[in-house]
């Protein structure tokens, strides 16, 4: 069993099921917006606990030319409205030390990305912001490394911790996800998300642009499920071929809903 916490009403870990999904970055408020009022709806119809995910920043595009998102002031007013308007609980990527402080003003749950996990002076920032953290497992790692990773965070005081699965490098433009990490992670001792839609990247296999083959992220999410996992990260939007980050990668908001006719039945039933 895996450790458990509160995250804005929300029990994470022990063996409970939370989604957490939305856009990848914050594009307009209309997007935004929209994505967090159908998650909302799909909340209440499925009763299962979701967190608001969403970047106001991407520090790390493959190309300068890029959308990096509206910044961290504008993007955390969004933020802000999502989580006042919906009632939902919020997380965030944080890329600084000097992001730790307006970030946590908003976000319940404070992420640190994948390409950023070894960073010891920014995951002991987040971490004694005393909000949760959300540890990617980065690229590079065994899932053992995770061990390491988490201990910094503890180190400043902080036990509400959730490491991601986001898949593992494989040569070049490529990623793989070795399901065993789900359980060696989870030995560890805390609650295991997967990331369903960035382990299907094919990071900078397109020139400027990562690509990815959105066909296997609800086979993917389905086998991880059912290996136990604590729950799903989901990166949706409305109209993923015009999304101006990660298009190749994200979930048809419309789909979401299939997504989550196919993995809940997974789930045992003291899982959601």
């Amino acid at each position: 069993m895996t450790s458990q916490f509160e995250i804005g009403g929300i029990t994470i870990g022990g063996g409970n099921f939370v989604l957490i999904a939305g856009p990848c970055v914050i594009e307009t408020e209309a997007i935004t917006f929209e994505v967090a009022e159908r998650l909302s709806i799909l909340r209440e119809k499925y009763q299962i606990p979701v967190i608001f995910k969403s970047s106001y920043l991407k520090a790390n595009r493959t190309s300068i030319k890029s959308y990096i998102g509206p910044g961290i002031e504008k993007g955390l007013e969004i933020l802000k409205q999502v989580k006042d308007r919906y009632n939902l609980p919020i997380l965030t990527d944080v890329h600084t030390d000097g992001e730790v402080g307006a970030a946590s003003e908003v976000a319940d749950v404070l992420q640190i990305p994948a390409f950023l996990s070894r960073q010891t002076f920014l995951v002991v920032k987040a971490a004694q912001s005393g909000k949760a953290l959300n540890i990617k497992k980065g690229q590079f790692l065994a899932p053992e490394d995770m061990a390491y990773i988490a201990a910094k965070a503890e180190s400043a005081g902080n036990h509400r911790i959730m490491l991601t699965e986001r898949g593992t490098s494989f040569g070049y433009h490529n990623l793989v996800v070795d399901f065993r990490s789900f359980i060696i992670m989870r030995k560890l001792g805390y609650p295991v998300i997967y990331d369903a839609t960035h382990s299907i990247q094919l990071p900078s296999g397109a020139g400027m642009t990562s690509g990815g083959n959105p066909e296997f992220i609800i086979p993917l999410a389905k086998a991880a499920t059912a290996c136990g996992i604590d729950g799903l990260f989901i990166e949706t939007h409305p109209n993923p071929s015009e999304a101006l980050s990660d298009a190749d990668c994200q979930l048809h908001l419309p789909k979401m809903e299939e997504l989550l006719d196919s993995i809940l039945p997974l789930l045992p039933q003291n899982n959601r």
